[in-house]
């Protein structure tokens, strides 16, 4: 599989990019968890030829807009995801979760219809390729606590208190 791997300056990191042919964001991680990103790829696609490239137009315009502000703004971007059907589940119905709201991770378990799969939810979540457009980040524990993320727990504070959540 062809890929493109572009950067995108951030004010939490330099992002890393993985889009497909069609612009389809893959992958969205950040430079200091390059081996996680590369890990995940590998996992969700065997193997992967990672070009060089520029961000897709509407990618950057989505994620500064997000930056400065327009949470809602990589609401639209389209998305591909290899994994579990169990997997896509849970990262299809993160996309459901507003920016402004953060949900426990057993709420998550009940919205994917596995309410007892709370481990599995969290497994899945942990998973997610796709930061910040699909938002693992705002899953918390039951107590409120920040239990995890994989672009580092400083990145999920500051991203809940960008969008209201904390």
């Amino acid at each position: 599989m062809r890929l493109t791997l572009s950067t995108l300056s951030t004010p939490i990191g330099t992002a890393l990019i993985v889009t497909d042919g069609e612009g389809t964001l893959r992958a969205l991680d950040f430079e200091d968890y390059r081996p996680r990103m590369d890990r995940l790829l590998r996992r969700h696609y065997g193997m992967v030829d990672l070009g060089d490239g520029p961000v897709p137009s509407p990618v950057r315009q989505a994620l500064e807009a997000y930056f400065g502000g327009n949470l809602t703004a990589v609401d639209a971007l389209p998305t591909a995801t290899n994994g579990t059907d169990f997997q896509r589940r849970v990262w299809s119905e993160l996309r459901h979760v507003p920016a402004g709201q953060a949900v426990s991770y057993g709420a998550m378990s009940v919205r994917v219809g596995r309410p007892r799969a709370v481990r599995a939810m969290g497994l899945a979540n942990g998973a997610n390729p796709i930061a910040i457009v699909v938002p693992c980040h705002r899953v918390i524990g039951a107590d409120g606590s920040l239990t995890g993320y994989g672009g580092g727990l400083h990145r999920k504070e500051w991203l809940l208190r960008h969008e209201g959540a904390r």
